[in-house]
This record gives C-alpha cells, structure tokens and sequence, in this order.
C-alpha cells in the first residue's frame, strides 16, 4: 500500500475537488446534482444556480420549478430539483446550518452515505473514504478489495490506507482512474499502479470480457429465424471520464 499511496502522492500531493463549490452547503447540492452526470456539466449549472442561492434559505424561497430551470441540463433533473429543494427545507427546519453529523446529512432528500462522506471528508476536514463505482473498480483491480459491496469496499479501503491520508486518497484514485485507469480498453501492462498491483486473474478476467463486448458488438444477420437483434448482457461499460461522484440518485 506504501508504494500505491506514494505513486499517488508524488502525482496528485493537492488533489482539488472537482466540483464548483464555496462552502459546506453548496458542495452539498453540487454532489447531489453530480449523480449519473459529469462534473463538467454540473459546474456548467452550479454557478449560476448558486448566484441566485447559495444558502438554504435563499434556495428554498427560490423554488422546485426555479431550480430545475437553473438545472435542466443534468441528469435526472426533475428528481434532483425536488431533492434539493426539500433538502434546503429540512435544513432550514433544522436550524438554518449544515452540520458534520452523519445521521443529519444522510437523512435529508437525495443524500446517501456516499454524498454525507464527501461533504465529511472535504468540507468538515472529518477522516472519511467516499467510494464510487470508479473507485470500487480500481480497489478490485488493485486487489485492495474483493467484495462487489461499496460499504465493504470502503471498510476494505480504510484498512489499506492510514486514516490521516483518507482524505486526499479517495479524489487521488478519482483522479488516477480518469488518466491510467480507464474502465475499457486498459493496458495494465503499461499503468503505473495495475502493473506491480493487478492480479494476474482480474487482467484476464477484464481481458475475457473485452473479447466478449467485441463478439457481441458485431452486426448481427437478420434471418427468417432471427428477426430482431439479441439483447446485449449488461450493456456496454461506462468510462470513468462519463461520472465521477456519480452512482445514483441517493448517494
């Protein structure tokens, strides 16, 4: 793990938060708002959103239907602008602030344990390891992790690396994955961490089911037997340059 974390270190010593954010509240929205759409497309939206509210107040009196205006260009747009919505409501009938409490933040509309991680980790300075699918992918190639389970996942992530790196490790292995670490067409021969920390089973395992996506992606002959086009298994696979602090839309 030494060697993964110094790798890590020595190409990303002050990784920055992806996301377009002032504080506590609005890092909030803009992690929600990131579900299932890119970090490019949110920080398109996010500024001119936060102009008009960047409190709960002010987005609360900014309304449901003002705020998908503001946001339409995302993902799941709708379901987002409810949740914030109701999210700066339950702020606000909280008290008005958001607090670094767990319980509190994964309670509110639209926020799961993975976004209440984020704003821990990233605004509150709280040790935490926010896992995503793209770095529930590297933990497996890297053989940090062997459950398909994010919460294991995580337990499995925090035991690999010291708790005072937590914060900086987690957007280190973002970052890494968008430029070694791509989910398709990866060489593990050639990126600086699978090439020592991959397991000889995970590259033909991924290999396998590369030749796999190939056989079906080819056009497939339509007979008087076959009239329409087998359903693809799965479908294809996301690169992790689509999605960063995106899984669902409760996070």
């Amino acid at each position: 793990m030494k060697r993964i974390g110094a790798i890590l270190d020595d190409l990303y010593p002050e990784p920055s938060i992806p996301l377009y954010h002032h504080d506590p509240y609005t890092l909030l929205v803009a992690v929600a708002l990131s579900a299932q759409t890119t970090d490019k497309k949110v920080n398109e939206v996010t500024p001119a959103l936060f102009e008009l509210a960047s409190t709960p107040e002010q987005m609360y009196e900014l309304g449901q239907e003002r705020i998908l205006e503001l946001i339409h260009d995302v993902g799941l747009a709708p379901t987002k602008a409810r949740n914030v919505w109701t999210a700066a409501g339950q702020i606000i009938d909280a008290g008005g602030a958001l607090i670094a409490d767990w319980d509190f933040l994964e309670s509110l509309a639209g926020v799961g344990h993975k976004t209440a991680s984020v704003v821990m980790t990233q605004a509150f300075g709280v040790p935490a390891f926010p896992v995503d699918t793209h770095i529930a992918r590297l933990a497996q190639r890297w053989g940090l992790s062997t459950s398909a389970n994010v919460t294991k996942i995580e337990a499995d992530l925090k035991k690999a690396f010291p708790r005072d790196t937590w914060n900086r490790r987690h957007l280190q292995i973002i970052y890494f994955g968008r430029e070694y670490c791509p989910a398709q067409r990866h060489d593990f021969a050639s990126c600086p961490v699978c090439s020592f920390a991959a397991t000889k089973k995970r590259a033909q395992l991924e290999a396998s089911t590369k030749t796999s996506r190939r056989r079906w992606s080819r056009p497939f002959r339509q007979n008087s037997i076959h009239r329409s086009e087998p359903d693809i298994p799965g479908g294809p696979a996301r690169s992790p340059n689509d999605r960063s602090y995106s899984t669902s839309t409760r996070q």
